[in-house]
């Protein structure tokens, strides 16, 4: 609130004089001609004023109103902190989500995947699914474990915190921007990612039991890689903004706009919890860019087990399936 106050007032007192003495006369005009000023005055200090309240209002409309950078983070990432507190590893949860510009329109998800498309249809996991031995190690495709159900957390204890800690670890020893339980063969909706892929900057993230409840329609093509396919990059095309719901490290429920580069993060890592992988994005073009580097893991995985793979790139060419699109479209 303003406060304005007006100094030196002056109360001007009309005599009207009826003699037509000159004396009288120049008193009287003397006498308009102050009160004019005074009346320019106080029009002068009004506008001044009204102008100064605009101005404030403005200023702090504009300190009020959340920060969000409309141009994706394509390439370089920014340094200073691009996500609201509730990423926080172990800092307590917020409800409410960074809103998302005006111009991007949302298509509402009707439904997620194949795989658990509502709370209901989820099994819970128990203490033996989130049940782990360190140092955790990358599962590698096409290894059964990806393509697994997994299971919904209800346990929110030390050992799902220990679990987060040790998934970090092994993301930055493997250089990786994001990791999926799966990944590291535990069937359960959990991932973490940190954008900027270096332990102590940017932020560290972490989702449990995510849905994605809108996306953008505008897409965009990026290039992608993924640490259970080593070495194998390819473009994907994926919606550019999404809006999730959650829970975090301590089981409280929250929802959150991403854009840029840690919205195509998070579609990366929650595809794997719909046992999606990249390569079911890509179209027939890409993935025949890459098939002989997929056909050498599969190979790989043969000679470690001594088993047939369990799918065959070759299978999928022949099929000649379409690369799904958004969510839900598998």
């Amino acid at each position: 609130m303003i406060f304005v106050s007006y100094s030196n007032r002056s109360v001007i007192k009309f005599q009207f004089y009826h003699s037509p003495h000159p004396q009288n006369f120049q008193k009287c005009k003397g006498t308009i001609e102050i009160y004019q000023k005074v009346q320019k005055e106080l029009q002068r200090r009004i506008i001044f004023s009204a102008t100064l309240v605009v101005f404030v209002a403005m200023a702090c409309a504009a300190w009020l109103q959340p920060i969000s950078s409309p141009h994706p983070i394509f390439p370089s990432l920014c340094r200073r902190p691009i996500f609201p507190a509730i990423f926080h590893r172990f800092t307590t949860f917020s409800s409410a989500g960074q809103p998302l510009s005006a111009a991007n329109r949302f298509t509402p998800v009707h439904a997620q995947a194949k795989r658990g498309s509502s709370l209901k249809e989820d099994e819970v996991a128990s203490a033996a699914d989130v049940k782990f031995e360190t140092p955790l190690k990358i599962v590698e495709y096409p290894d059964p474990i990806l393509r697994a159900k997994n299971k919904r957390i209800e346990s929110f204890d030390e050992n799902l915190k220990k679990l987060v800690e040790e998934m970090f670890d092994i993301m930055y020893k493997t250089d990786g921007i994001g990791l999926s339980a799966p990944q590291v063969g535990i069937n359960v909706q959990l991932m973490v990612f940190n954008p900027v892929g270096e332990r102590g900057e940017g932020e560290e993230i972490v989702l449990v039991n995510p849905r994605v409840s809108r996306y953008s329609q505008k897409m965009r093509l990026f290039e992608e890689g993924c640490l259970s396919f080593p070495g194998i990059y390819a473009d994907v095309q994926r919606p550019e903004t999404v809006k999730i719901d959650a829970r975090d490290i301590s089981g409280a429920r929250f929802t959150v706009n991403l854009s840029g580069l840690p919205a195509r993060v998070f579609q990366h890592e929650f595809d794997h919890l719909q046992g999606i992988l990249f390569f079911d994005r890509m179209t027939e073009g890409v993935l025949e860019s890459i098939s002989e580097q997929l056909q050498a893991l599969e190979k790989k995985y043969e000679d470690k087990t001594g088993l047939p793979s369990p799918e065959r790139i070759e299978s999928r060419k022949r099929m000649k399936l379409k690369a799904a699109a958004g969510f839900g479209k598998s």
